[in-house]
């Protein structure tokens, strides 16, 4: 969806018996409010019943995340689910229609990617499994995953503090021509005022036609920032035809490139923008085609591993971010993780 925006909705656990059918409950209800017709939803909260379900039933539990995705004229309901269960066997067979989970009376995942508009199975051997599913609301407009094979595409995604309703991290992402430019922000502290302050830091960062150079974009952010908390602030401007990435950071972003050479990590400059005048510094790195650029707040710990991320069976950057952020990610923080991959 050219020029969508992407909303987390809800975090729900998947600890129960009885967590299938609410997760199906809170999908029907957001593709309702999203205009979805009455047969779209129905078919969403079935899709999403197999999706919770397996994860409790051969995984022991895991977390599902709801997301809207909206554009000028359409929407689309989002699905994340995550676990650390055994993993898939066998992912191709597993996604053939007729092929239902042993012993279940569930549909099948054949039938959940007949369901949707696109599924993405990221599985591995005792590694755990993060599907990825999308469901359109006018069926007729199948969009690919990747609008513009000649644009790197990226893809965020965002988890509040255990308890909290708003998300006090926030992302977001630009793009001029083969440029793309990320952007995280993690307000100071928790809780609605921090989400005021990253909120703030996307509207600076996506205001006007064309992004400014990251220097130029963080002073902008930090001037919008003043009267808020502030935020720890950290953008990346990719430009794979200058084979180039150029970095700024204020405050403890994370970031990372990986790329055929390994992982090599992002320095970011200690403060708190929109408090007092940060040091804004560029820093450059060498870009290839095909590498990864891994962004997130402090709520994710380091621990994730780029030789993991190499492997994952899917490289999309929302189940990189998703795997980051069940693998790495503490529920005693807000927590974001954006992923950018710099296309060939």
């Amino acid at each position: 969806m050219a020029g969508s925006t992407v909303e987390d909705v809800a975090w729900l656990a998947l600890d129960s018996p009885s967590s299938a059918g609410a997760a199906r409950r809170a999908a029907s209800t957001l593709a309702h409010d999203l205009g979805l017709p009455e047969s779209r939803a129905a078919e969403v909260g079935l899709a999403v019943t197999e999706i919770a379900g397996n994860a409790y039933r051969h995984a022991g539990g895991g977390a599902l995340l709801l997301r809207a995705v909206r554009a000028s004229d359409s929407a689309a309901v989002e699905v994340v689910a995550v676990d650390t269960g055994p993993g898939i066997p066998d992912v191709e067979r597993a996604r053939r229609d007729g092929h239902s989970t042993g012993g279940t009376l569930g549909i099948g995942l054949g039938a959940v990617e007949r369901l949707s508009d696109h599924l993405q199975i990221s599985s591995g051997n005792g590694g755990g499994t993060v599907v990825v599913a999308r469901f359109e609301g006018d069926r007729r407009a199948r969009p690919t995953l990747t609008e513009d094979a000649s644009v790197p595409p990226a893809a965020g995604i965002t988890r509040a503090l255990l308890g909290e309703s708003a998300c006090g991290d926030a992302y977001a992402v630009r793009r001029d021509g083969r440029r793309v430019t990320l952007m995280v922000a993690d307000g100071s502290g928790h809780g609605p005022l921090a989400a005021a302050a990253a909120q703030q830091a996307v509207r600076e960062f996506t205001a006007g036609t064309r992004p400014p150079g990251p220097p130029e974009a963080m002073a902008a952010i930090h001037h919008a920032l003043r009267g808020t908390r502030g935020a720890a602030v950290a953008i990346a401007e990719l430009d794979v035809a200058a084979g180039r990435l150029r970095y700024v950071g204020v405050g403890n972003i994370a970031g990372n490139v990986i790329g055929p050479d390994g992982a090599r990590g992002l320095v970011s400059i200690g403060g708190i923008a929109g408090y007092r005048e940060p040091t804004i510094k560029v820093f450059e790195y060498p870009l290839s085609a095909g590498s990864v650029v891994v962004m997130h707040s402090d709520g994710v710990s380091q621990r994730w591993g780029a030789k993991s991320l190499a492997e994952l069976p899917s490289p999309s950057p929302l189940v990189v971010g998703a795997t980051v952020l069940r693998d790495a990610g503490t529920r005693r923080d807000d927590a974001c993780v954006l992923v950018g991959r710099a296309a060939g």
